[in-house]
């Protein structure tokens, strides 16, 4: 079995900090998917030291940052998803889409993805960050297609920043013209699950509501788990079937939390 986790961490110090080590010494993945790491190169592979570690900073710094660290070994590494015309990827882009293939003791690879998309904004005066977070979605989605149509396992996984139906907010009817529940952008994870990508964090966690990921710091939201479901694990249909169990997983209380988002923790039967 192999058991891949996906969390951003909100900051790989604070994180760590919070208890982040603890968590990884108790359930003990195969293989962590980070974002929001926000922390130079040789900083991630100190707290990352003994794992295959692939590590993709924003060009902004204290921005964004994703990483994947695995005790399978690496087999190859892309970062980044240039424009659709060509060009050279945004500042504001970086650090938000990591591919890394993994070998299998069985001589397979498995393709995971890292992913830490736009949050954007509907506030007056950063309309412009939504522009921003379409663009972005619509390279996202060139590549889902390709990953799709692969014969070979591959998984997206991370913060996506989209909350796809009512059952994913506690909040719906509040946020309905909110950043992060627009009808556009769950329009987007609409045609990703149409290119044959499984939500497994819906397919395993029932109807709903919940279980949510993420949780304001502030408040009483984590105790009223007033949250959304933003962070996901997807499949593709060479892996879909292989997954046996795939969970949220919470910590039990506000004070053992070691970041705003809990981790998507997932087993898979592939070696």
């Amino acid at each position: 079995m192999l058991t891949i986790a996906t969390a951003n961490v909100n900051g790989i110090r604070a994180a760590f900090r919070r208890g982040m080590h603890d968590w990884i010494s108790r359930r003990s993945p195969d293989v962590l998917l980070l974002q929001e790491v926000r922390a130079p190169d040789a900083l991630v592979r100190d707290y990352l030291e003994g794992w295959h570690v692939a590590h993709l900073p924003s060009e902004l710094k204290g921005r964004a940052g994703v990483a994947v660290a695995s005790r399978l070994p690496v087999a190859a590494v892309r970062g980044g998803l240039p424009p659709l015309d060509g060009g050279a990827e945004a500042d504001v882009d970086s650090g938000r889409w990591l591919e890394v293939d993994l070998a299998l003791p069985d001589g397979g690879t498995i393709t995971v993805v890292s992913a830490y998309l736009h949050s954007g904004s509907t506030n007056p005066g950063q309309e412009h960050t939504m522009v921003s977070k379409y663009a972005h979605l619509d390279r996202v989605s060139a590549r889902m297609v390709e990953l799709a149509a692969s014969d070979l396992p591959a998984l997206v996984a991370g913060d996506l920043n989209i909350a796809h139906r009512e059952v994913d907010i506690a909040n719906f009817k509040g946020n309905r013209k909110s950043a992060g529940f627009l009808p556009e952008e769950r329009a987007y994870v609409d045609r990703w699950l149409g290119a044959g990508w499984t939500d497994l964090g819906r397919a395993h966690g029932g109807d709903g509501p919940g279980p949510y990921t993420w949780w304001s710091w502030r408040g009483q939201a984590y105790v009223n788990d007033r949250g959304w479901r933003i962070d996901y694990q997807l499949a593709n249909a060479a892996l879909a079937d292989r997954a046996v169990k795939v969970e949220v997983d919470r910590a039990p209380s506000y004070e053992e939390r070691w970041s705003d988002h809990a981790p998507v923790v997932a087993t898979y039967d592939v070696v």
